[in-house]
């Protein structure tokens, strides 16, 4: 998925778009940018992995259930070396949890974070499955 360089600590390693329109996003954004994109079995949950030439640059998925009523919207990981760990310094930091940690079978660990302004941030913490 990653290079080794996007999962040091602080990189941002990820891109993942949340559409209330997978095919029209597969469409759109395929014939744009060149990019190919395939479904991958991630849990009950239907994923499309994208790719620019070989190399694999982002997923798109659905709005989850949780987020009903969300507008679609583009968002970006950066690694971290310990998700759980990061909880408690956004937290002292001012920031809040939006999505507490949860696991991604064979990827790793993420939580969602909004800092004190505002902005919305995943952070992930790779698995070394790949």
């Amino acid at each position: 998925m990653s290079t080794d360089a996007m999962k040091q600590h602080g990189a941002f390693s990820w891109n993942e778009l949340m559409t209330t329109d997978i095919e029209g996003a597969k469409a759109f954004y395929g014939e744009l940018l060149g990019w190919s994109m395939g479904g991958i079995e991630c849990g009950d949950m239907n994923y499309t992995m994208v790719k620019s030439g070989e190399t694999e640059v982002a997923g798109l998925m659905g709005i989850p259930p949780e987020a009903a009523g969300m507008p679609p919207a583009w968002g970006a990981y950066v690694t971290v070396d310990d998700v759980d760990a990061m909880v408690t310094r956004v937290e002292k930091l001012g920031g809040k949890i939006c999505v507490p940690p949860r696991d991604i079978p064979n990827v790793g660990r993420f939580v969602v974070i909004q800092d004190p302004q505002g902005a919305v941030l995943s952070l992930i913490t790779y698995s070394n499955t790949e």
